[in-house]
């Protein structure tokens, strides 16, 4: 046989419009259907005094001791007064509970105090603090990670169980997660600021592909460091192309490229194109000029310095053509068309240029004095004037030419005193002269 139920006493009251006659279901110990007891409350009564004056009477009727009404007076009014109480804890506790739901998790049940109501207290306030620690954590957190920047920083309430440890997890992962792409872009960031072209964001966390926004930031950054690799290589083949191996004409062509890639782009290739242009026509100038063309200069657009390299090389050539017109005059007038006293006068010229156009004046002045000189002796020689002779400074063939008509003019003389001498012997020495 199956021992009873020590388990305290199960009441449960019903009235109709509020008073009247109520019936009481009262379940035994040992679990046989609940008998009806008709009993007559006044209408205010709350069901807890209801279940306290049943309580009373069924003790009283136990002990024998009944009043005429059935209850007991002195127990009635001790259970009427711990009734009051128990309104009142019930009542804190209601206060309590309205504070945990306007969010004030600093309320407290009031504890030192006996009975269901004050473990439910108890319980609460430890449920209450549980939930005050955690939103202390998640204002610490959310200080410490999204305003100092220290993405390592989580949530923490200890040892925890149940649904309190999944919360707590679930916020340290939602962290992780958002932390994860802002220190991935920060690491290929600082890269591509060092010169390393070579990181790309990860677009999988954990064996996870990314999703959102986040897969947007990553294919983005991508993207940029895919387009400043694309702009660094072209930027440096054209550089190397042009600048150093001297392969003039190259372009860059970053595809794909839009905004300030597009412009930094297009200037690069102006960049080459315009020195492309003026060192071809530079070339092109300097090469007709050594090939004795004077008749070229430069006229590509030109700035800065490499517009004070085309004046420069312009200015070369209209002194050069000036030097060559000159020279070719005097070389013409005297050689040619022998006026003697021609002088080449070329303007503005200095240095090489100047000691060339003085040696060029130089040469036309001694061929000129030589020249007369030689001119006048014989214009004296002719004219029977045998007292002349070439006096100017000659070298070489010129020298040799001043010599031979200084003889010439020297043995004129003799075989003119000869002419005149009464001497018998004169026929024989002229002979011996000429022979």
């Amino acid at each position: 046989m199956q021992k009873p139920s020590a388990g305290p006493h199960k009441v449960k009251a019903s009235s109709a419009n509020g008073g009247g006659t109520s019936v009481i279901l009262k379940e035994s110990k040992d679990k046989t259907p609940a008998k009806k007891i008709l009993k007559t409350k006044k209408p205010s009564m709350p069901v807890h005094e209801a279940y306290s004056d049943d309580y009373d009477e069924d003790r009283n009727r136990r002990d024998g001791k009944t009043s005429n009404n059935g209850l007991s007076l002195g127990t009635n009014n001790y259970a009427r007064a711990e009734s009051k109480s128990s309104q009142d804890q019930l009542r804190q506790l209601l206060f309590t509970v309205k504070a945990v739901r306007r969010g004030e998790f600093s309320a407290r049940l009031p504890v030192g105090q006996e009975g269901i109501i004050a473990e439910i207290g108890e319980v609460l306030n430890d449920i209450i603090e549980m939930n005050e620690n955690m939103a202390n954590e998640f204002v610490r957190v959310r200080s410490t990670v999204g305003q100092e920047g220290k993405m390592t920083e989580r949530v923490s309430l200890g040892s925890v169980k149940g649904a309190w440890a999944t919360s707590v997890d679930s916020v340290n992962m939602l962290i992780g997660d958002l932390v994860q792409p802002t220190t991935e872009v920060a690491r290929v960031i600082t890269s591509v600021a060092r010169g390393d072209l070579s990181q790309k964001m990860f677009l999988e966390i954990d064996g996870r592909t990314v999703k959102g926004e986040f897969f947007r930031i990553g294919t983005t950054v991508n993207a940029m460091v895919d387009q400043l690799n694309s702009f660094a290589s072209e930027v440096t083949r054209v550089a190397k192309e042009v600048g150093t191996e001297g392969k003039l004409g190259g372009q860059a062509d970053v595809r794909g490229a839009s905004g300030i890639w597009r412009d930094l782009t297009d200037n690069v290739n102006n960049l080459a194109g315009n020195l492309t242009d003026q060192v071809r026509n530079i070339a092109k100038v300097t090469t007709a000029v050594a090939k004795g063309d004077l008749s070229q200069k430069i006229t590509v657009d030109a700035k800065g310095e490499i517009f004070e390299l085309k004046n420069t090389i312009n200015v070369m050539v209209d002194q050069l053509s000036s030097f060559a017109a000159e020279v070719t005059r005097v070389a013409k007038e005297v050689g040619t068309e022998g006026r003697l006293g021609g002088q080449a006068d070329v303007k503005g010229v200095s240095g090489t240029w100047k000691d060339l156009t003085d040696n060029v004046n130089g040469l036309a002045n001694n061929l000129t004095a030589q020249v007369r000189n030689i001119a006048k002796v014989t214009t004296a020689v002719a004219k029977g004037d045998l007292s002349q002779k070439i006096t100017v400074d000659a070298r070489g063939e010129i020298l040799e030419l001043k010599n031979t008509i200084n003889v010439m003019v020297d043995q004129l003389n003799s075989f003119a005193y000869l002419r005149v001498s009464p001497c018998r012997h004169d026929a024989f020495v002229f002979q011996q002269l000429v022979v």
